[in-house]
């Protein structure tokens, strides 16, 4: 028996993570003695429908800026978080927030860390950072730094720079350069795991199976097929979760790996990061 006690107010937090009953998500948080992660777990081995949104993330205020180099060929992602809604809205945080990412384009940084050292005016990125807090009176931090480089790298920013992207393509051209433009509104859309699913991690994969086998087993179904039926979620589960399989937003018809090749038998995506607030 679990002795962590669970507060409503952490109930409410699952609830609003996945979409769960009440008494559901307590159950689940009992369960799995107080951690969130496990208890999405939980949910869904026992079948519970779950809402769309990412139960690893805590809610965030902040901006997010993407932008690519001038040969098109290295792209940038930039997160940089705040406290409240009103201050990842001001002008000059958008601006300064812009500044700091066109310098990671510019220096090409290898890490967050190697981006806060960067001189910035007569100070570093980081200490540019810190003054913005003295001014705002918040916690300001660099939260993302993520970056990507590929014959073509195409970026968007999504929902007044709450989300960006950056993904690379295989061949240059401006009619890849347009199908980018569609499959980075994709991904800002349907935050898929990865390219395809050789990207999706072993772990996740054996996480998956494990969980559609608990899914058949509450249904009722036979122990002898729990396995074919849990491989049968798991493709279901790469349509999901992975970009090339998915269908495309703008015709459900055909999947994004489809839609590419329609362009140009031979194109395809090399790599993407994404990162959004909230």
């Amino acid at each position: 028996m679990s002795t962590v006690k669970i507060s409503a107010q952490d109930v409410k937090k699952l609830r609003d993570m996945t979409g769960a009953g009440m008494m559901d998500c307590k159950n689940a948080l009992t369960e799995a003695e107080g951690d969130f992660d496990t208890a999405v777990d939980i949910l869904r081995k026992k079948g519970q429908k779950l809402s769309a949104k990412r139960a690893e993330r805590e809610a965030k205020e902040g901006v997010v800026v993407a932008l690519v180099n001038d040969a098109k060929d290295k792209g940038v992602v930039i997160r940089l978080s705040c406290e409240t809604d009103f201050v990842a809205k001001n002008e000059d945080f958008v601006r300064f927030t812009e500044k700091v990412t066109q310098l990671a384009i510019d220096k090409n940084p290898a890490s967050k860390e190697e981006l806060l050292q960067l001189p910035y005016g007569n100070i570093t990125v980081g200490e540019a950072i810190t003054e913005q807090v003295g001014k705002i009176g918040e916690k300001i931090e660099l939260a993302e730094y993520l970056k990507i480089e590929a014959p073509l790298v195409v970026s968007y920013i999504h929902l007044g720079n709450r989300a960006g992207v950056a993904v690379g393509l295989n061949k240059t051209g401006e009619a890849a350069e347009e199908a980018g433009k569609m499959v980075a509104m994709q991904i800002a859309a349907m935050r898929p795991l990865a390219v395809d699913k050789e990207g999706i991690s072993k772990e996740t994969i054996e996480k998956e199976i494990e969980i559609g086998k608990e899914q058949a087993r509450a249904e009722g179904k036979p122990e002898a097929i729990l396995e074919k039926i849990a491989l049968g979620k798991l493709q279901k589960f790469y349509k999901e979760a992975t970009l090339l399989n998915q269908a495309f937003i703008s015709d459900q018809k055909q999947s994004v790996k489809q839609y590419l090749q329609g362009v140009d038998k031979e194109l395809t995506v090399t790599g993407f990061c994404h990162t959004e607030n909230g």
